[in-house]
């Protein structure tokens, strides 16, 4: 069955949808998105999303077309259109249609706002219990990571470099310095401390990133931010990817390389056990 969409104040089949050329997003990628995961038809930290898309907004200088309880209630009807119980969430904002011009558009121009829902996709089981292959490339993105641009060009340049190399992601490194992948954050375990690099401009501050910290520091794992070497991610005991898909991930190769013993370690059979946890704790509060 046909996705039903929402585009521009109208819920459509995804096949009907349509924008004009002349969209802002369609010609130079002037806009931002987010990806929210839906549990048993319930948004999954919707407000730490809803944050991270006013912050994307403000630094492209777009407007919110909704304030939090607009964009709620348009993202629960996109849910409830939907079949699916445990949905990916998919909302872009662009600045608009508008001549084709570099600089912004003069006058009264009106957001493109676009929200899509798929099936929810997570890792498989032989992923979580064998863990994935990851390669490493030089990060030659922009300086504005934080953003959660539709600008992916770059982006998929470098998780095309995975695919060539039968991995499941590429992870990122500037100056020598491990950012994140290419559709996600990264996580080092060296010595039972989680190793996490700095949240600055240079990466994207991911919700999952975030909860899985939260989660670590409420258990009492030791947790450490700072720069991290890529040969620190040849060394490391653990790699794990985060994201709103794969939740947490572990990866057991890098580069050829075997990660620790070459199986899925200690502290991420724990946290996978935690964030499940937390899931199962939130829906139960959802429904309560």
């Amino acid at each position: 069955m046909d996705p039903i969409v929402y585009l521009n104040g109208e819920y459509l089949p995804l096949a009907e949808a349509r924008i004009p050329v002349l969209d802002r997003g369609f010609i130079f990628g002037d806009g931002v998105y987010e990806v929210i995961p839906a549990y048993g038809r319930r948004l999954f930290r919707l407000r730490e999303h809803l944050a991270r898309l006013e912050h994307s907004l403000r630094a492209v200088r777009i407007a919110s077309p909704f304030d939090a309880a607009g964009w709620t209630a348009l993202l629960e009807s996109v849910v409830a259109r939907n079949a699916w119980d445990d949905q990916s969430v998919y909302l872009q904002v662009t600045r608009g249609v508008a001549p084709r011009t570099q600089e912004f558009p003069k006058g009264d121009v009106r957001p493109t706002v676009f929200v899509m829902a798929s099936a929810l996709k997570m890792p498989t089981p032989e992923q979580r219990a064998n863990g994935v292959a990851v390669v490493t490339r030089d990060d030659y993105r922009w300086r504005r990571c934080d953003i959660k641009s539709v600008s992916l060009l770059a982006n998929c340049l470098l998780r095309q470099e995975a695919e060539d190399a039968g991995a499941a992601e590429t992870v990122l490194v500037r100056d020598g310095n491990v950012k994140e992948a290419s559709t996600c954050n990264v996580f080092l375990v060296k010595d039972g401390v989680i190793l996490n690099p700095p949240k600055d401009n240079l990466i994207l501050h991911g919700i999952t990133f975030d909860l899985a910290l939260e989660l670590a520091r409420a258990a009492g794992i030791p947790v450490a931010t700072r720069e991290v070497r890529r040969e620190e991610l040849y060394a490391a005991d653990e790699v794990w990817l985060s994201s709103s898909a794969r939740e947490v991930l572990p990866v057991t190769t890098v580069d050829g390389r075997r990660v620790g013993s070459g199986r899925p370690g200690p502290l991420y059979a724990r946290m996978h056990a935690l964030f499940q946890d937390y899931k199962a704790r939130a829906r139960a509060q959802a429904d309560g």
